[in-house]
């Protein structure tokens, strides 16, 4: 019998210690993954050890692993930093690297990871595949019967693709340099390996340039990155694994550098005076545009890639190229001269010869260049990088740009469809494929598909908001570039990235917490409850509308409003639209209280932000989209519970009203929901 008892006992114990891939918040999810029985439970003795033949940052990085881990235990661990091989030979984690990886996308960054009850043992070609494995380790953090865990398990993982990106624009907004390291820790948490940096453009000119002092003396505002600042930069990303790539935008988005440089610029002036200009302070696509028929231009580009050139030690250089219309080229003589002699037929021509000039001086600092798609023309160097960003909102279809690309013989990166500054949901993006099948390309031509980039424009954005834009989104973008393009369901990845949305909050990344900053100054620091009970369902304008009203945001515009403490994936918009289908789908008590749940609360929420709009003029602008939820939450729960007959005349003139996007720049998220909701009645 006391044999049977302990067969039991341990049989229990086994089954209690199982733990399932969908328990798991993973993100990106590894290719391959295979559970085992058991757990590994972690002690205040738990260190690390590491072997083989690792670049020195490895060290830093287990170090700072190991503070995180006892960050959320609580363990006080015994080991204090890694600083060497071979320091605890008998760690629980061993961490083996192959050889010394460098920041390139041409290195392997595959890892294998295994859990044991008894150790754990990290093997990889290099650091870098060891930094992504220590990453996932953090990520398996459980708890099970009161004491913090990592599944047994064996995973072997390596990327999908070698370029995965974040692009931050610093130039229309300028974010401080804690803004781009705590960004930058996400990266790494997320496994993305590119840093693209938006230096330039017509609203800002943010690099010290030392041989042309005025660039950022006249043309940044006082808002600038010395050169000792951008080494600090791409030093961190590199201690992380990630390659800083800097983009100075040329020929057009000028006018910072014309605002310091106007000599250079293509404007004709019939007295043969230079136009002055002044920084730009609106967004959109501007005329100034440098003159590449001058040869003083390219004196002083060689001047300045040569400086940033010496700041970034990477491989690529991003020219920019994009949103050129020539319209100062066209209007100039001398340019239209120019044209006709060199046999330059349009405006796209002449940029390739400006690009061509470009290519020359950045080979001299052994950098490949790199540009947005407009600079792919038939006499375009093949060694050049396609970045690939318009699709159906520029008249193209989706992707269409990075197919062309690849089968023109460019190596090519996608951002079309990972406009995270567009306020799409996360959906939007997740669903995004970057190689098409239909497109029928060949091995080779895939092959020189490398990845893509999340672009985070910043017309919109400051350093109190920017995070709340890029994160959790990208962390979906980050997985469907690095993970099997079979890792499709959008049910299991809005699950996992919950957990990983507050996991960033570890790393410094302000998502979540400057919401309620935003909100106290809206509530002119009343309770902020029914504030923050209508941000769940409501989202910023989407796709560049915000400008409603005659309200037009220029760089210094308030961004303390109500749009930019919503967020572009209201949280009870996606519990609400689970509810209204699983009620329209089985009409019980159960699923009809959930959604009467949510009408109640909308319905008492309004009479609250009412109250409080007495004595904050910035609820007021709100009022209208609060009134309207709680008309037809009123209706609806009226008809739910049988006090009424149904009206649809009535639900449908409300529901006009709930569909609107007329008040506050924001739109309410739950519209598709009641609509979905009312077409069942």
């Amino acid at each position: 019998m006391k044999y049977l008892y302990l067969f039991l006992l341990i049989s229990y114990t086994t089954c209690a210690q199982q733990i399932n891939k969908d328990e798991l918040s993973l993100m990106p999810w590894p290719q391959n993954i295979t559970l085992q029985n058991g757990t590994f439970q972690i002690t205040k003795d738990f260190n690390i050890n590491i072997t083989g033949n690792p670049n020195p940052r490895i060290y830093s990085y287990a170090t700072r692993f190991l503070r995180r881990l006892d960050g959320r235990t609580g363990n006080f661990f015994t080991q204090s930093y890694t600083t060497s091989s071979n320091q605890k030979p008998n760690a629980q984690l061993q961490i083996n690297c192959l050889q010394q990886g460098k920041i390139d996308i041409s290195q392997d960054e595959s890892y294998q990871l295994k859990i044991t009850p008894k150790n754990i043992t990290i093997d990889a070609t290099s650091d870098l595949g060891a930094m992504h494995a220590l990453e996932t380790l953090l990520q398996l953090l459980t708890v099970q019967d009161g004491q913090f865990v990592f599944p047994a398990l064996t995973i072997n993982d390596a990327p999908q693709f070698t370029w995965r990106g974040l692009m931050i624009d610093v130039a229309r907004h300028f974010q401080p340099i804690e803004v781009i390291t705590r960004n930058i820790d996400a990266m790494a948490a997320l496994k993305l390996n590119i840093f693209h940096w938006h230096l330039t453009d017509d609203q800002g000119w943010r690099v010290e340039i030392k041989s042309l002092p005025q660039l950022t003396k006249q043309a940044s505002d006082g808002l600038f990155y010395t050169q000792e600042d951008i080494k600090y930069i791409v030093n961190y990303a590199a201690e992380r694994g990630i390659m800083v790539i800097p983009e100075i935008d040329v020929p057009g988005h000028a006018t910072a550098i014309l605002t310091a440089i106007p000599e250079i610029g293509s404007f004709y002036n019939k007295d043969k005076t230079i136009k002055t200009y002044t920084l730009e302070r609106n967004a959109g696509i501007f005329d100034p545009t440098l003159d590449p028929t001058n040869p003083k231009t390219y004196i002083i580009l060689q001047q300045i890639f040569d400086e940033v050139c010496a700041l970034f030690p990477f491989n690529y250089f991003h020219i920019g190229g994009d949103e050129n219309e020539g319209k100062d080229w066209d209007a100039n003589p001398k340019i239209v001269a120019f044209k006709k002699e060199h046999q330059l037929k349009t405006n796209h021509d002449l940029q390739t010869y400006f690009n061509m000039k470009l290519l020359k001086i950045l080979q001299t600092n052994n950098k490949e260049v790199m540009g947005w798609e407009e600079i792919m023309t038939p006499n375009m160097s093949k060694n050049a990088i396609i970045h690939s960003w318009r699709g159906v909102n520029e008249g193209l279809q989706a992707g269409e740009s990075l197919i062309n690309a690849a089968k023109s013989g460019y190596k090519t990166v996608l951002s079309n469809g990972f406009y995270i500054d567009l306020a799409l949901g996360i959906d939007e993006h997740y669903n995004v494929m970057l190689i098409d099948e239909k497109a029928n390309l060949t091995t080779e031509e895939k092959s020189r598909i490398l990845g893509g980039e999340a672009t985070m424009w910043g017309e919109l954005v400051t350093p109190a908001t920017i995070d709340s834009r890029i994160w959790p989104r990208t962390a979906a973008i980050a997985e469907r570039l690095w993970s099997n393009s079979t890792i499709t369901d959008v049910d299991f990845m809005r699950k996992r990235i919950v957990n990983v949305s507050f996991r960033l909050e570890e790393l410094g990344v302000q998502h979540i917490k400057n919401k309620s900053v935003l909100l106290r100054n809206i509530a002119n620091n009343q309770d902020i409850h029914a504030l923050d009970v209508l941000s769940k369902v409501c989202e910023p304008l989407k796709i560049y509308t915000r400008n409603k009203e005659g309200t037009e945001y220029q760089s210094y515009s308030p961004f303390t409003l109500f749009a930019d403490a919503c967020t572009p994936d209201a949280e009870d918009a996606f519990i609400f639209e689970k509810r209204t289908t699983n009620y329209i789908k089985n009409k019980s008590s159960e699923n009809t209280q959930a959604l009467i749940y949510y009408f109640d609360l909308w319905i008492q929420n309004h009479e609250e932000l009412k109250l409080l709009s007495t004595n904050a003029p910035l609820i007021q602008p709100l009022l209208p989209v609060s009134q309207n939820l709680s008309d037809i939450a009123n209706e609806f729960k009226r008809i739910l519970t049988q006090q009424q007959k149904i009206n649809k005349e009535q639900l449908t003139k409300l529901l006009a009203k709930c569909e609107s996007k007329n008040h506050a720049d924001i739109e309410l998220a739950v519209s598709p929901s009641l609509k979905k909701l009312l077409g069942s009645l």
